[in-house]
């Protein structure tokens, strides 16, 4: 039976609910908003199913990759709405367009992130785009495996441990199924999104509307304007210098929408507790899916440092690192509209320290989370966390040794 005692010990990728054969395993959230299997005692009936999938219990073994690509999508639209080069979506498509069905993660209706499937291309959009918060799994396993099992070809795309927790919960290898895995740097808080969601954008949304109001001098009612898009990784301002970008329905009824925020990634608080590692899941900083144990077929990233590696390839546009790891899925890939370099493994990782190795653990991160559960904005939690004076150095050594 699954127990977890050591939450650094579980990456939340729900296996084990997906596997257990009496439906009695539940996700539920913590505290800090991440969510934990929990066991129905009552109803176990001990199979140890949820033990056998699990990839923290049994971690995959380390690979290497046969070949490593520099890679674009030779569509220029569909590589700028892209987070880097556009390689997901030419996967993608292929698949879709080959009869098969699509798994990423996605927003809701409500701008949580949680995975589904498209049988369309239009249903791909969704998918594409960074996210960064952890998504939830739902019965996305389940699913794939249905599809699998009546033939159809199956492209799931998720974090290193999505992946390799759909691995485990097959068991079996399907040729009909291709993985790929995003070099991943760690999953944010879903409760840590929310709270941003709601205190500081939905804030903005309103103050915003109310600005629109005064200055056209409407004598009717106007509604609060709706969040259509939000975008972690918005290539205006250039690939390496992108923004954190809300749209909203605009106020004025010519207009389709409106960019109501627009922070480049150093300045956005949400963004700034992300790569500071503070708002991380507590398994991230000890990741066992690092490397090749993943169990993907491919790897997708960002390729960080082309401009040293290849330099007449860059353009700040966005360019893909793309890892593979086998025949069938280089095979593939070598179908696929991409404008591509060989390069070597040690060139991505030279740049990008996420592809091997688990980010550092913030000494502050348990300081950032109480702060916001004492019901400060995230800009004031992080400030609060990186502020060096004297008074809030003391104040976190207190927390952390006394819980004060």
């Amino acid at each position: 039976m699954i127990e977890i005692k050591d939450k650094s010990q579980c990456c939340g990728c729900s296996a084990c609910v997906s596997a257990c054969p009496k439906e009695c395993i539940s996700m539920q959230s913590d505290s800090e908003g991440f969510a934990y299997p929990v066991v129905d005692r009552k109803s176990c009936i001990g199979c140890g199913l949820c033990e056998k999938v699990c990839p923290f219990i049994n971690p995959g073994q380390d690979r290497k990759p046969v070949k490593v690509y520099a890679a674009k999508n030779s569509d220029e639209v569909i590589r700028m709405k892209s987070s880097s080069g556009g390689v997901f979506y030419a996967l993608a498509e292929s698949v879709i367009k080959d009869g098969g069905v699509v798994f990423g993660a996605r927003f809701d209706a409500s701008w949580n992130v949680v995975h589904g499937y498209a049988e369309t291309v239009d249903e791909l959009y969704p998918f594409m785009g960074s996210k960064y918060v952890q998504s939830s799994i739902g019965k996305s396993y389940v699913q794939a495996e249905h599809f699998l099992k009546t033939g159809r070809k199956v492209l799931f795309s998720g974090t290193p441990c999505q992946t390799a927790g759909l691995m485990h919960y097959l068991k079996n290898r399907y040729d009909n199924l291709l993985t790929a895995a995003v070099i991943c740097h760690g999953v944010p808080s879903p409760k840590i999104w929310k709270i941003y969601l709601d205190k500081e954008i939905k804030s903005q949304v309103a103050g915003k509307t109310k600005a629109s109001k005064r200055n056209m001098a409407l004598s009717f009612s106007v509604d609060m304007p709706k969040i259509t898009g939000i975008s972690f990784r918005d290539k205006t301002s250039g690939w390496k210098n992108y923004s954190f970008v809300v749209r909203v329905k605009s106020v004025v009824e010519m207009d389709k929408s409106s960019v109501l925020l627009s922070d480049m990634h150093m300045v956005n608080p949400f963004m700034k507790s992300f790569l500071s590692n503070l708002n991380l899941r507590p398994s991230c900083y000890a990741c066992a899916a690092k490397g090749g144990r993943a169990c993907c077929d491919i790897m997708l990233g960002d390729f960080w440092g082309i401009e040293n590696v290849l330099p007449d390839f860059d353009d700040d546009k966005g360019c893909s690192a793309v890892l593979i790891y086998g025949k069938r899925a280089l095979s593939f890939v070598s179908t696929l509209p991409l404008i591509k370099h060989e390069v070597s493994f040690n060139d991505v990782s030279a740049f990008n320290s996420c592809l091997t190795s688990s980010v550092s653990h913030q000494h502050n991160r348990y300081f950032f989370f109480r702060q916001v559960a004492k019901g400060d904005t995230i800009s004031s939690a992080y400030h609060d966390v990186v502020d060096d004076s004297f008074f809030k150095r003391f104040c976190r050594i207190l927390y952390r040794k006394f819980g004060i």
